[in-house]
């Protein structure tokens, strides 16, 4: 895609009253326990009031908060996002005044006669005009480039709800991919800890096969085990805390909230990862964003090409000096004797032209590598999967066998838990590849941006 250019305290506004956007998914509204309006004359209550309002009053059913839910939850209370529609509002004002005409400049000139004639008055008062004629090209290029900025603000605002959202699903991905880890290290720890038993009574029992070496190494790998169940317990308040963080809230908000698994996307086919990769480079919003930094630097560029015609200022006045009524009427403009007018500009503009040009090239670029990078590492963890499934699948075999030979007598319990343990160590590896696997879906959809749902809800700014 290529791009080239042709040459104190106040008060505060009244918003609308609008539909809070925090609890908006789908066309279902999800509404959370509503904070009392404030007696009058009373403060408005701060955010985190209502949020403690909110959790004294009860969290919503856990079922209520799917990944899309918690989303625009964090839509509605993430301050970054509060700054975003704060810009946008901000660009959208400049955008709504840019290209009116100037007004005219008065002047009011007292003057003095220290040496005049007795019997005259020695006032002699003035007053001037000054109107600045500009062409309506400028205007209108004016008016350009300050709406190209609003919709860049507008864009600048999406991005900012995708980070959310990469944020919170990779958030979620993690306590979601902790907790069935602690949980099939605890299926580990436990068998471990019977195979320590079974070994201790057989070396008290001064059995051959149980040496104090088989203890030290079992007691090892106990130790070890019930080491990567804390790990994995603080890696799931870790990420429930960046849970917290994403929404925009504190963490105590989440205290009785079971929190759902990230959503992993169904892999695509080559001919629609094909579609969906073209369809990226015209609907990301961080290459809109680039377009619209270029519109903006292109109609920057117009502007000062446009000011090489000069300005013309036109001044009437008027003087009283001593009873003679006396009227001035001045022309201004600009001369090119050193150098051509605004040449020092445009030059400038120009370049920031070719710079927005090049940023729109790289980023198409880098979003190109992105989302190859993001498909292969897709398929890398599907075929890592898929070979943890036959480890498991296999490793369960096993131990079916053992469970049969332990029945017929042929294996004592100690066969029987150690083929086990390899079965718990070959489900979690399966947890390792299905995070994994998770991760790489989630890299893909970040890679692609394709519009979730309700997308044009966000630049309002929620009431809150």
């Amino acid at each position: 895609m290529a791009a080239k250019h042709g040459a104190g305290n106040r008060p505060r506004p009244r918003r609308p009253r609008q539909q809070p956007l925090g609890f908006l998914l789908g066309t279902e509204l999800i509404t959370p326990p509503t904070t009392p309006a404030p007696a009058p004359g009373a403060a408005a209550p701060t955010r985190n009031q209502k949020l403690e309002t909110r959790n004294s009053a009860g969290a919503p059913a856990a079922a209520a908060w799917d990944y899309e839910s918690l989303a625009w939850a964090a839509f509605y209370y993430n301050p970054a996002l509060d700054l975003a529609r704060a810009q946008y509002a901000t660009a959208q004002t400049t955008a709504r005044y840019a290209g009116q005409r100037p007004n005219p400049t008065l002047s009011l000139i007292p003057g003095y006669n220290a040496t005049h004639t007795p019997g005259l008055s020695p006032w002699m008062p003035a007053i001037s005009l000054d109107w600045l004629f500009t062409s309506t090209k400028k205007l209108a290029h004016e008016k350009t480039a300050a709406q190209a900025d609003a919709e860049l603000a507008r864009l600048a605002l999406i991005t900012a709800a995708w980070q959310v959202r990469t944020d919170l699903r990779r958030a979620l991905a993690d306590h979601a991919a902790a907790a069935a880890r602690a949980t099939a290290l605890r299926a580990q720890a436990d068998t471990q800890r019977t195979i320590l038993a079974l070994l201790e009574q057989r070396h008290a029992a001064g059995a051959i096969a149980a040496t104090a070496t088989d203890l030290t190494t079992a007691r090892a790998s106990l130790l070890r085990a019930e080491t990567a169940i804390a790990d994995a317990r603080a890696q799931q308040l870790t990420a429930r805390a960046r849970v917290a963080a994403a929404i925009g809230i504190p963490a105590a908000a989440l205290a009785d909230i079971t929190l759902p698994d990230a959503p992993a996307p169904a892999p695509l086919a080559p001919d629609a990862l094909r579609a969906a990769r073209a369809a990226a480079l015209h609907t990301r919003a961080d290459i809109l964003a680039a377009l619209a930094r270029y519109h903006s630097a292109h109609a920057a560029l117009e502007l000062e090409l446009a000011r090489r015609h000069t300005d013309l200022h036109l001044g009437p006045g008027y003087q009283w000096d001593q009873g003679d009524h006396k009227f001035t009427f001045t022309l201004t403009l600009e001369i090119p004797l050193f150098h051509k007018i605004n040449d020092a500009a445009i030059a400038a503009a120009a370049a920031r032209c070719d710079e927005a040009a090049a940023q729109v090239t790289l980023l198409q670029s880098q979003i190109i590598a992105a989302i190859d990078t993001a498909a292969i590492a897709r398929l890398a963890a599907d075929r890592q999967l898929v070979d943890a499934q036959i480890l498991r699948d296999e490793l369960r075999a096993q131990q079916q066998r053992a469970q049969q030979r332990h029945d017929a007598g042929a294996a004592d319990q100690l066969d029987l838990q150690l083929a086990r343990l390899d079965a718990l160590a070959a489900d979690t590896a399966i947890l390792d590849a299905e995070a994994a696997a998770t991760q790489a879906a989630g890299q893909l959809e970040d890679a692609l941006q394709i519009p979730f749902p309700n997308l044009e809800n966000l630049t309002a700014a929620p009431a809150k």
